[in-house]
């Protein structure tokens, strides 16, 4: 008998409705509390249980429909269907984690919006501080889904909604709090002794002290912590930068369909993607950091489509209402999109742990498979770590708030200990700093436990890998000359040259990319890096952006004209880059069996657009340190001082009226009658 006839077959036996509702209600937490605890990765395993799942919290929904008017007789307060709706939009978020399937995030962000448009939390809420809570964290999970759905209008709606529940509560559990408990708690004879002698004025005063120190302090300041994190996080990643889509666009980037044949043996897809980041007081909102969730969003289709418009209304840098750049009359999803490749974030994974995630998915790649993994930490040693600004708050209370309201969300795995102060107090650190041959995922001095090494890597090339590593230390990653080394040749002979990963691999040769181990501070940004992103990543993901806000552009200044002729130009001239890859025959085989991916494609086009920018800026010019590199070598004719390269880099930089600010031949002049002539000589 299917469990369909056993809930209707109670329902018209002599149970109460109550009954069966609650019998459902614990079948169902008791299956949810399973599936919150388990891991993203080995994602095959789990996807049964899922529908399982998802199966009891349907019948759960559907019953509690159909019976609602019972129900409410019987005692059912709206927050508890509230609590039924976004468990399920939960359960969606969790498979979209493991999947990426668009779909899932869609549906679940359907189910958030009808929660806050139905207010479910809103009864009783200044007078029941677990209701309090509840409503917090469903505004926390919502802004989650929201930011990775990249709908900014809801975004900001929810972080001024959350500011102003917030206080609202602070204020209300001041005066509330604990003050009738703790007064029936007093003894009785206490009490009137109290009374008689007309010293309860005092004594309320100090209770409403007692409160107000209490609630505030323990539990909103968490909550302001949280606010606090989210308004950083968009005010590094502003409108600007989302500017144009970073998911890859079907109307603004070069259709699939379109893309030119390479001759290679074998071409290959993106399949999995590992995406890790963790940088002292970086900017994130819970354990998602700005730039993974840069990453997160260049890996995956637009979900519009080939029905996305761009809209013509002006961005600001910060503005959240009039700025959509979607019209969302037609923001539906195109339903010929391929899937989007799976993606494990991992926020400050210990070695075993990233380990564990990296096994898992090459056992699980499939044959015509790559994978992208991508990791953006420091490799610096030695930094101190500075007392937490603003009377020693430590970011721990953020992170165990997160965890609070993701308790049910399922996908957070580690507590930060690392303090919430601003760096601005040292505005170049890493130039006091030694650097190491790993990247650190932690705090210091625990043996290695938090630091992943190129070693590390090499067990899994035998699966085909595209690395991406931004970080100061990204040359521990590439070959390189030891002296340690030398002084044992003297003794054994040993090679000069350590092999990191290229020349070291164990099947397949790996792609890789690697940052400089040095930064241009971006002019209209904060200098440090922790607030805008990596310079690299913010290249891979939003070339065009961050072209601007190197030549010193501010956001105002950009006009909406040339912005769009520079756009079409870039992207003219990364597929001129591409078509001379596909054509060439001296191309190595690791880059031409990834030129048929388009995700993988674009990254390594925007690499050299990156590397040729940084190589000719003046500040950078000649200085190594500052320039990106790649392993192994790309086309000569694609190199930085190549004709083709610093013909698109005068280009752009024409443009917007800085071409001073780059070093080129004097044989490179632009093209004639190209719109940038036009536009220098007006």
């Amino acid at each position: 008998m299917t469990e369909q006839h056993v809930m209707s077959n109670n329902t018209n036996s002599n149970f109460p409705v109550s009954e069966v509702y609650w019998s459902l209600v614990d079948k169902a937490d008791k299956k949810f509390s399973k599936i919150r605890d388990l891991p993203y990765y080995e994602r095959n395993r789990y996807d049964t249980y899922f529908y399982k799942v998802f199966k009891v919290y349907t019948q759960l929904w559907k019953f509690q429909q159909e019976n609602r008017q019972k129900l409410v007789e019987a005692g059912l307060k709206r927050w508890e269907i509230g609590e039924i709706a976004s468990r399920i939009a939960q359960l969606y978020y969790g498979q979209y984690m493991r999947t990426s399937d668009s779909s899932y995030l869609s549906e679940s962000y359907v189910f958030y919006e009808a929660i806050l448009s139905r207010e479910y939390f809103k009864d009783g809420l200044f007078q029941d501080l677990n209701l309090a809570n509840k409503q917090l964290r469903f505004f926390a999970r919502f802004l989650m889904v929201s930011l990775v759905w990249n709908r900014r209008e809801m975004v900001h709606q929810l972080v001024n909604l959350l500011k102003i529940l917030v206080d609202e509560c602070r204020r209300a559990f001041q005066m509330s709090g604990y003050l009738s408990f703790e007064i029936s708690c007093l003894d009785l004879d206490v009490y009137e002794f109290v009374m008689e002698m007309k010293i309860i004025n005092q004594y309320v005063s100090n209770l409403l002290r007692l409160n107000s120190e209490l609630v505030s302090e323990t539990d909103f300041k968490e909550w302001k912590l949280v606010v606090q994190e989210i308004s950083r996080f968009l005010k590094a990643d502003t409108t600007f930068m989302n500017i144009r889509p970073l998911r890859y666009s079907l109307v603004l980037d070069l259709h699939p369909d379109s893309l030119p044949r390479v001759a290679t043996r074998r071409s290959l897809k993106l399949r999995d993607a590992i995406l890790s980041s963790y940088h002292h007081n970086e900017v994130k909102f819970s354990e998602l950091t700005v730039d993974t969730f840069r990453m997160l969003q260049c890996l995956e289709w637009e979900p519009s489509g080939s029905f996305y418009q761009s809209s013509s209304t002006k961005n600001g840098q910060n503005g959240g209402s009039g700025s959509s750049r979607i019209n969302h009359a037609q923001d539906i999803a195109d339903p010929t999109l391929p899937l989007n490749s799976r993606k494990a974030v991992l926020y400050r994974p210990s070695v075993t742990h990233f380990l564990a995630v990296l096994g898992t998915i090459c056992e699980e790649l499939a044959p015509d498979g790559v994978i992208l993994i991508y990791l953006s930490a420091s490799g610096r040693v030695g930094h101190p770590i500075s007392p937490p600004s603003g009377g020693g708050t430590s970011i721990n209370t953020t992170e165990n708030t997160v965890r609070n309201f993701q308790s049910h969300g399922m996908y957070l795995d580690a507590v930060s200990t690392s303090p919430f102060s601003s760096s601005s107090n040292s505005p170049n650190p890493s130039s006091r700093q030694s650097k190491s041959d790993c990247l650190h995922f932690g705090t210091r001095g625990n043996g290695g436990l938090n630091s992943i090494y190129p070693t590390d890597l090499i067990p899994f090339t035998r699966r085909p890998l595209f690395i991406v590593i931004d970080s100061d230390s990204s040359e521990a990653f590439k070959a390189s000359f030891h002296w340690r080394k030398f002084l044992n040749t003297l003794n054994n002979m040993e090679k000069l040259t350590s092999k990191a990963i290229s020349g070291a691999e164990k099947g397949e040769p790996a792609a890789i990319i690697l940052s400089p181990s040095c930064s241009i501070p971006l002019t209209t940004a904060d200098s440090s890096r922790h607030h805008s992103g990596s310079l690299l990543t913010m290249f891979l993901t939003a070339p065009l952006q961050v072209f601007c806000l190197l030549i010193g552009l501010s956001v105002p200044d950009v006009e909406m004209e040339t912005y769009n002729k520079a756009e079409k130009l870039l992207s003219s001239s990364l597929n001129a880059w591409g078509l001379t890859l596909a054509t060439s025959d001296i191309l190595d085989p690791v880059w031409a069996q990834i030129l048929g991916d388009p995700f993988l494609r674009r990254l390594l086009l925007r690499f050299l657009f990156c590397r040729a920018v940084l190589a000719l800026f003046a500040p950078s010019f000649g200085k190594k340190e500052f320039h990106p590199e790649c392993m192994p070598s790309l086309l000569t004719s694609l190199q930085p001082n190549s004709t083709a390269c610093q013909t698109v880099v005068l280009q752009m930089a024409t443009l917007f009226g800085a071409a001073k600010k780059f070093i080129i031949s004097e044989g490179i002049v632009l093209p004639a009658h190209s719109d940038v002539e036009m536009a220098s000589s007006s």
